[in-house]
């Protein structure tokens, strides 16, 4: 039944995104929004968040496809907010948790506090980057975003194991805590660029395709194990299996600029649909939890009152406490003059924005789920971390929009500045091509046996496609968006896709009348999918 229960919750979950896709809805809200209505329904089956199945399964591919899209230029840029995000403010948001809660309910331990901290500390940004990606933020907000995405569920479930040890009587000092922090980074990065390295070395030697993108399925998993389970000093000691999957995926990222294209087009659509699956499935997991929290709140060994309201509290916590921390971290530095000047500070605008992007994912719940059952206070760290983890995806999600709107928060000379950079880029590449035409005509083309004439016609054609792809390209660049749509180029694209529509009709015609094999069929049909892709990629880019 469980297999059964799980393959309805897939279905209704893409069923959910692909609605909230084709009405341009937020998927992740409106899959939480139908997933707890659903958790209501008398009879409907439970299905239980397992810890070891969202750690192990579902967030390696989630992390590794994001390192992998994640430029590592822009990464290394942006490193002091990405930690200081990623890092520090997981560290604050923890430790001002665990002190609020303590406080309000003095019977829970600090160290079970400490724990419900790092449970709720990591924020989620997939909800965040697809409303930034919608709306058009600035490309350094993004990066900020993803990266802090990136880093702080290693800071986090690195804390969470140290605040567990500390239930559990088996931690040592403060310092004892940032070795087994440091240790878990050293060795959870070292073991992702060692699996980078042999991943490149191997898929090199393979030079299929096909091979290359079946075996980078298993690399997030493998870095991911891997690491947990490296113990170089002890039990309590062991690598970061998400930064060692982050690692691997930015440097397997920046590799496959040397990849072939097939590769990356293969890579680009496996990657794309995991996404689509795994996001899809988790917000609906999230959703699904409500009856085993309820569940757990009458358990607890206090009135519904005072839980519901320690929740509220939680809440406003968690999400309060990343406002002022935003703008500090952004400030401070500037003000001491440390780490040197570096670029200017953000607008406020922007800072706003980013401190507002602190909605909970399923790693909260999860960790929450993982709280082993002799820890005091476990009830009340699941109640909290799902009113948490709920709560900030609703309130933060539906109102993160209307905030861009309203701020205005773009970056309007970006726009000029890649215009600028393409058609430098594209000059380059031109001169690039003449060059290498005029090696080919010397070496290859000179040794033909063809008149004099013929030799020239090649080469005047092949200048002529360099030449013409440049000059559609520059206009295109140059115009505005509401004016793509009538170039040249946009209604050439069209008309050839219209005419690849045509042709592939004519072929399943043929085959249904019987005078056109199947296998046959099936190879030029390929042949044609993979030119009109290509064409409506590139009408696609340009229109967007």
């Amino acid at each position: 039944m469980e297999i059964l229960t799980l393959m309805g919750v897939l279905a209704g979950s893409l069923a959910l995104t692909a609605v909230a896709r084709r009405y341009n809805l937020s998927a992740p809200l409106l899959v939480v929004v139908v997933a707890l209505g659903v958790a209501l329904i008398p009879g409907v089956p439970r299905f239980e968040l397992e810890p070891e199945l969202v750690l192990t399964v579902v967030l390696p591919p989630l992390l590794y496809s994001t390192s992998l899209e994640s430029s590592l230029t822009h990464f290394k840029n942006s490193l002091r907010p990405i930690v200081a995000l990623g890092v520090v403010l997981v560290a604050v948001t923890a430790v001002v948790v665990a002190v609020v809660v303590h406080l309000l309910l003095p019977d829970v331990p600090f160290a079970s506090a400490l724990v419900l901290g790092a449970v709720v500390a990591p924020p989620d940004a997939v909800t965040a980057v697809a409303i930034g990606r919608k709306l058009g933020l600035p490309r350094r907000l993004m990066t900020v975003l993803t990266g802090e995405s990136l880093v702080n569920d290693a800071a986090a479930l690195t804390l969470y194991k140290v605040a567990l040890a500390a239930v559990a009587g088996t931690a040592g000092s403060a310092g004892h805590g940032f070795a087994v922090f440091g240790v878990a980074t050293v060795l959870g990065i070292g073991v992702g660029l060692a699996i980078g390295a042999a991943v490149v070395l191997i898929r090199r030697l393979l030079d299929d395709p096909l091979m290359e993108s079946a075996f980078g399925i298993i690399v997030p998993f493998g870095a991911y194990v891997l690491a947990e389970h490296l113990h170089p000093f002890g039990t309590e000691f062991s690598g970061s299996g998400v930064l060692a999957v982050v690692a691997a995926g930015l440097y397997l990222g920046a590799r496959s600029l040397y990849a072939s294209p097939a590769t990356r087009m293969q890579d680009r659509s496996v990657w794309a649909s995991v996404d689509v699956l795994l996001e899809a499935l988790v917000f609906a997991l999230m959703g699904l939890q409500l009856p085993f929290v309820l569940d757990g709140a009458q358990h607890a060994a206090r009135d519904n009152g005072t839980l519901a309201l320690v929740a509220v509290v939680v809440l406003l916590v968690t999400m309060l406490v990343r406002i002022p921390a935003v703008f500090v971290f952004a400030y401070l530095p500037r003000t001491l003059r440390l780490f040197g000047y570096g670029r200017a500070a953000p607008s406020w605008r922007t800072l706003t924005v980013l401190s507002w992007t602190g909605m909970r994912g399923v790693v909260t719940l999860a960790a929450a789920a993982g709280v082993p059952a002799a820890t005091p206070g476990r009830e009340e760290i699941q109640l909290f971390a799902f009113a948490v983890a709920i709560g900030t995806v609703l309130i933060q999600g539906l109102t993160l929009p209307p905030l861009i709107r309203v701020l205005k928060v773009q970056d309007p000379a970006e726009a000029s500045r890649d215009e600028a950079e393409e058609l430098a880029a594209r000059e380059v590449a031109k001169k690039a091509a003449h060059q290498r035409l005029r090696e080919i005509s010397h070496d290859r083309l000179a040794s033909l046996d063809l008149p004099p004439e013929k030799v020239e016609q090649l080469k005047e054609r092949l200048k002529r496609l360099v030449d013409t792809r440049y000059r559609f390209a520059e206009a295109t660049i140059k115009l505005s968006g509401e004016d793509r749509s009538g170039t040249p180029q946009a209604q050439f694209a069209k008309a050839r896709k219209e005419l690849l529509i045509a042709q592939r009709k004519a072929m399943i015609d043929e085959n249904r009348a019987g005078r056109l094999d199947d296998d046959i069929l099936q190879k030029v049909l390929r042949e044609l999918d993979l030119e009109e892709m290509s064409v409506t990629a590139a009408l696609t880019n340009r229109l967007s």
